[in-house]
């Protein structure tokens, strides 16, 4: 785990003023702006002609010896610089030495490199992995770069002026002089709908000529062509379901290919501890190390919230005591937020939809003073295994459509388990005209936007020409779970989750984001996911003899969410609000009748959680 940056330029190298300068002392001034991510080493590269400037940030994991360092040179004719981890390097290795492939190190970068100079592009389709890393080839005069699968990695780049300038954070394009420009219409959509990303277009940012490699793609560049190519490498055809399997042997794959995943993201040459809510997710990673291994003694770090309704403290101490893990808890209050705002703000660089995130933050910050580097984490299960309660509608809108809904008893079971969810008319039209039904919500959310009472007509006149809200192109189960995992939800946490947990320097690894798994898991006809109104059904199976029933067979989905609607209450809170108003007011962006208007404080997640909106967007202007 680390950061990257680099500066690539076309040729001629005169002639441009406007370009970027290739120097070591820019090199420099973005690997500074990087150090947080890899506190152990710091190296820069620049190539004979001038053309190609790497910089890294090493967080040592899989071998900590020099040799494994960053910027790594290979065969004289590859550079890579590196941040993640393959995780099924030890296979590769082996097959790469049977090819005939040699290597002085213990590192999986230097697997990267052979896998490339042996499989080209089609690399990316063996790895097992969280990556974003870049190989300029001095042969070729070109930089190929990738991104994992799901995202968990950041990439961003700048291309202008015949250069190409990346980095893992997008203040080290700064520190390189990209201009900070926020997007305005991302700041638009986020203020009315609160998202974060553009569906349509996963490679925008929160700020203009900013771009992320979207996840599950790779970048070329040519240094003598001046030409940049992106594409996507993998996706997921939810199209094909194994409807013939039966619940034991799903049970057994689904077992095994978790079991791998977490195995293989065991491999570490430093300690490994776990980020344990106490919900189901997390807990089932915990229980998969107990089951895999004696010899992996965890560590765990817990938010915890005394008094706080959504509190699941008490549920993590009691995995962490069946489990006899080191359990550390960080018991958080306003007065944290308050104190650490500025430094957050810094770190995530985006503006953020809740407080959950800064709960996240304080997670990692235990990790690091109990000086473990590397945290396994159970996100990612929600999306692909259909963990939240707004999936409901969709499975039943899917029932009713193959005229199953009443034969499945599906309602009546969600009605005995006290599930707020219902289904209505408007479900009914859904299942029968998706289309038109799909038609009707993204109307329906740019007529509310652009009645937006506390925005200036200016601003909504100049900003609302496209609105981002979308909705799933198949109105079934798998199709929003393909929704949230591949194209809009779950890449948002995990940037997040990225930003905090290198934040502190600490790596975080998410063992239901193995592709295999994934991959089998939208295989599954959706009574795999829910059943008998469980969600999760499949996961709650295959742990029912490793935790405890009060973990597997809660009936209550508590998300990890910290009293926000209690911490904006706070007085501090609310003068930073107002002053928060006060600036997108001096922008043009809100009406100043909304400075007159108290603050009114919501849940993380509510739909109309305007001010916490203006709170997290005023500070990046």
């Amino acid at each position: 785990m680390c950061g990257i940056a680099g500066i690539i330029n076309s040729r001629p190298l005169e002639g441009n003023k406007e370009r970027t300068s290739l120097s070591r002392q820019t090199l420099l001034d973005m690997s500074a702006a990087l150090r947080h991510r890899g506190p152990d080493a710091e190296n820069i590269f620049i190539n004979s002609s001038g053309t190609a400037g790497l910089g890294h940030c090493r967080l040592a994991i899989i071998d900590l010896s020099e040799a494994a360092s960053q910027p790594m040179r290979y065969m004289d004719r590859y550079t890579i610089i590196h941040n993640g981890e393959i995780y099924n390097y030890i296979e590769l290795k082996d097959e790469l030495l049977k090819k005939g492939y040699s290597f002085r190190t213990l590192s999986d970068t230097e697997i990267i490199l052979a896998a490339y100079d042996h499989y080209g592009e089609e690399c990316v389709d063996h790895f097992d992995g969280m990556f974003a890393f870049a190989i300029w080839d001095e042969k070729e005069q070109e930089l190929f770069a990738a991104r994992d699968r799901f995202g968990e990695k950041p990439f961003y780049y700048s291309f202008q002026n015949d250069q190409l300038i990346f980095a893992s954070e997008i203040k080290a394009l700064w520190s390189a002089g990209v201009e900070r420009k926020f997007n305005l219409q991302m700041l638009f959509n986020f203020i009315t709908i609160g998202y974060t990303d553009n569906p349509g277009r996963p490679d925008e940012t929160f700020y203009e000529n900013i771009f992320r490699l979207p996840a599950a793609s790779i970048l070329y560049y040519s240094s003598l062509t001046n030409e940049l190519v992106v594409e996507k490498y993998w996706d997921i055809d939810i199209s094909v379901q194994n409807k013939k399997i039966s619940d034991n042997e799903a049970i057994e794959q689904f077992t095994d290919l978790f079991s791998t995943s977490v195995n293989r993201r065991l491999r570490s040459d430093v300690a490994i501890g776990t980020s344990l809510s106490g919900g189901l997710d997390s807990s089932s990673v915990v229980a998969t190390v107990s089951h895999l291994t004696s010899h992996v003694s965890l560590s765990s770090f817990t938010a915890a919230f005394p008094g706080f309704e959504k509190d699941e403290s008490r549920f993590a101490a009691a995995v962490a005591r069946k489990f006899n893990l080191h359990s550390h808890f960080v018991v958080l209050k306003a007065d944290d937020m308050i104190n650490d705002w500025e430094k957050f703000l810094y770190y995530q660089e985006e503006p953020f939809g809740s407080a959950s995130a800064y709960a996240q933050y304080k997670v990692y910050e235990l990790a690091k003073h109990q000086g473990i580097k590397v945290l396994l984490d159970g996100q990612g299960a929600d999306e692909i295994l259909a963990g939240y309660t707004r999936y409901y509608k969709w499975y039943w809108q899917e029932l009713f459509q193959k005229r199953k809904l009443v034969r499945s008893k599906e309602l009546k079971a969600a009605g005995e388990m006290g599930v707020e969810e219902t289904f209505t008319f408007k479900n009914i039209i859904a299942s029968l005209v998706p289309d038109i039904a799909s038609v009707i919500l993204e109307r329906q959310y740019l007529v509310n936007a652009l009645r937006h009472e506390d925005l200036t007509k200016d601003f909504i006149r100049l900003q609302s020409k496209e609105a981002y809200y979308a909705t799933p192109t198949n109105f079934n189960l798998n199709g929003v779970l393909y929704f949230n995992t591949c194209i809009h939800g779950l890449e948002e946490l995990l940037r997040i989750a990225d930003r905090n947990s290198m934040a502190h320097g600490r790596e975080t690894r998410l063992p239901f984001l193995s592709h295999e798994l994934v991959t089998f898991i939208f295989s599954l006809p959706p009574h795999f996911k829910i059943r008998n109104a469980w969600t999760k059904w499949i996961l709650r199976q295959a742990m029912t003899d490793k935790l405890p029933a009060d973990i597997v067979w809660r009936k209550k989905k508590v998300g990890f969410e910290p009293p926000q609607k209690e911490w904006m209450q706070d007085s501090r809170v609310q003068d930073m609000i107002h002053e928060a108003k006060k600036k997108l007011v001096n922008e043009k962006i809100l009406n100043p009748a909304v400075i007159t208007r108290s603050p009114i404080p919501n849940n993380p997640h509510e739909a109309a959680s305007y001010d916490w909106r203006y709170l997290a967007a005023a500070a990046y202007f």
